[in-house]
């Protein structure tokens, strides 16, 4: 035996025996008032959708709390998780069924705009990565918002801020885990 350092392994691909969740993307049931679909297609460096990967979701409710015994605005809506998990399929897509979070007030005083914090798993990471899902008719929010002001690049930060689908009546976010389109993703 020698005392040399455990090789690195990759996230995958057990994430589809390991980590079920058993109301998977459904942070809110589909007829919950207001609820809204983010669908959207994890791709690769090569722009391959990636069809093994785990996409999951935390974000506050519409009044901006979590639902977690230490935030200390008090607790979220009644029922309310705050969270999904969703795998991609074949095609590489996946989809969170959710509620428009409210603002967030950020550690420097100022607000954060409603957003959902979104991590990904996936064949050939490390690590997740970790990047945020912000809405498109919150444009003043978003100009505001402290995280959004630390990327000096617009291009980049368009890669955080969901699209309306023209097909449905829901938004879309793809995630670019590299590439000239790479998403934005955030140390943590």
């Amino acid at each position: 035996m020698t005392g040399g350092l455990t090789p690195a392994q990759t996230v995958g691909p057990f994430l589809e025996i390991g980590l079920p969740w058993p109301d998977g993307p459904f942070v809110v049931p589909e007829d919950t008032a207001g609820a809204i679909t983010i669908p959207g297609v994890v791709f690769d460096g090569a722009g391959d959708p990636v069809t093994d990967a785990l996409v999951e979701t935390w974000q506050a409710d519409a009044g901006g709390r979590f639902a977690h015994p230490d935030d200390p605005r008090g607790a979220a809506g009644q029922g309310f998780r705050g969270f999904g998990r969703c795998p991609t399929g074949p095609d590489g897509a996946y989809r969170i069924v959710t509620l428009k979070p409210g603002a967030l007030p950020s550690p420097d005083g100022g607000t954060e705009a409603p957003h959902l914090d979104v991590s990904v798993f996936a064949r050939g990471l490390l690590d997740r990565v970790v990047t945020r899902v912000y809405f498109p008719d919150e444009a003043q929010a978003n100009a505001a918002d402290p995280v959004l002001a630390s990327i000096a690049d617009p291009a980049r930060v368009a890669t955080l801020v969901a699209r309306p689908d023209p097909d449905a009546a829901s938004l879309r976010f793809d995630i670019h885990l590299q590439g000239d389109r790479e998403t934005v993703f955030f140390d943590v």
